[in-house]
């Protein structure tokens, strides 16, 4: 979980995580859902729209500045659509949303 939060940003492959954890891939999947309830790639999945929504955040009350898709694609998120789909599920609203001045 720490390896998740420190490198979010970075591309990264279960296999990776796993390496860093100095288990197996299986082991890992194994633990994570035994233990979290979840797989390693939703627990990433989840940092990174928490980092999203936190730049948001910080666009919307200026700041930062940005846009939406940059953000995205700075924490790991390269197809839009998707990821729209993910945020929206996760905090109920669209990302521009959360980015708009308040």
């Amino acid at each position: 979980m720490a390896y998740c939060e420190e490198h979010a940003g970075e591309l990264m492959s279960v296999a990776d995580m796993a390496a860093a954890a100095r288990v197996s891939p299986r082991t890992l999947q194994d633990r994570f859902r035994t233990d979290l309830g979840t797989t390693p790639a939703a627990h990433l999945r989840r940092v990174r729209l928490d980092r999203v929504h936190q730049d948001l955040l910080r666009i919307a009350d200026g700041s930062a500045s940005g846009t939406v898709a940059e953000v995205a694609a700075r924490w790991g998120f390269t197809h839009l659509g998707r990821f729209a789909a993910y945020y929206r599920e996760a905090y109920g609203q669209v990302p521009s949303r959360t980015a708009e001045r308040r």
